[in-house]
């Protein structure tokens, strides 16, 4: 299941496309639903404030990882799609990619993702000489999945390994991008209007219980803040109490019912062509229907190439735009 953390989330990333289809969230959070005077110290008010960012050849990204070009990189192999969600940001089209996220409408849509070329292999395995094909100045990708691809690119270019597991981690890599290509201007707008749009979410936080579920069948898994980008947003938007168990633990229909959730994100995330939608594959089970989300007609199929891909600071702005609406 997905929630669990950096190893759930990116083994789904890995097996599909960029996510992680394995453990689930954490014991915690029993408690009822805070009252509406205790939200607000519920914890710190996002900060809006957005510092310069430096252009500069040389840094120790958010992850601690040293990165050292020796001119400003045009040319970048995305491996991941948090490296197409910053580059987007940045106004910079990578030369090639290894997801389908530039196709969505708010990047650069269908017609002109089709001329951005896919590196062969998916997500797993992408092939290294397809990659060094396209010359590259810079490769980004998900250090747990690519890290092993590393000594293969070490003498040809660079090799920049990321680890998102919060919004916070998102920032600091668009910063560090920024940064690097020379975007400066660039990152600390689409920093700002990232910032502004989360603190106007928190400042309406919602007393509704929300839930982010994924994958394909009735082995779903639930998207924790520990670990997972876009669940990381959610208790300051709302009252989200799933922690992670780790990856050896889940959470069963039962447990979810007795959380009364309000409103339900569902990300149906497979291998290959998706057979159907994940709610209507658990709609098959009697305990489904008992959930007040269900009832209601509050569950939101989402699209899984921005919610549990996408992780940059544009796809966490559609998730707060998609989520803030359902959740009014």
């Amino acid at each position: 299941m997905r929630a669990p953390s950096r190893f759930v989330r990116n083994w789904l990333t890995a097996a599909i496309v960029g996510s992680v289809l394995a453990g689930c969230g954490s014991s915690g959070s029993e408690s009822a639903k805070p009252a509406a005077g205790d939200r607000a110290a519920a914890g710190a008010t996002t900060d809006v404030t957005v510092e310069p960012i430096k252009a500069t050849r040389t840094l120790t990204d958010t992850g601690g990882v040293k990165i050292s070009l020796k001119k400003e990189p045009r040319r970048i192999v995305c491996l991941f799609a948090l490296c197409d969600d910053i580059l987007t940001e940045l106004g910079i089209v990578p030369t090639a990619t290894n997801n389908a996220l530039l196709a969505h409408p708010d990047f650069l849509g269908k017609e002109k993702a089709k001329q951005v070329d896919i590196v062969p292999g998916g997500f797993i395995a992408p092939e290294v000489e397809a990659i060094l094909s396209h010359k590259p100045d810079l490769v980004i990708g998900l250090k747990d999945t690519h890290g092993k691809l590393a000594p293969a690119l070490k003498d040809a270019t660079t090799f920049w390994p990321m680890q998102p597991e919060t919004w916070q981690d998102s920032v600091g890599y668009l910063r560090d991008a920024a940064a690097l290509t020379g975007r400066t201007a660039e990152g600390e707008k689409a920093e700002k209007a990232f910032r502004a749009k989360l603190a106007k979410a928190e400042a309406a936080k919602s007393d509704k219980t929300a839930l982010i579920i994924y994958g394909s069948d009735e082995n779903f898994g639930v998207a924790t803040p520990e670990g997972d980008v876009a669940a990381s947003l959610f208790p300051k938007i709302a009252h989200y109490p799933w922690k992670s168990r780790g990856v050896e633990g889940s959470y069963s229909l039962e447990e979810i019912l007795a959380r009364d959730v309000d409103v339900m994100f569902v990300e149906t995330i497979s291998f290959g062509e998706p057979d159907g939608k994940l709610s209507e594959k658990l709609a098959k089970n009697p305990l489904w229907g008992k959930i007040p989300a269900v009832r209601n007609g509050d569950v939101h199929e989402v699209d899984s190439e921005v919610w549990a891909k996408g992780r940059g600071t544009r796809s966490l702005g559609i998730v707060l735009d998609e989520a803030t609406a359902a959740l009014r």
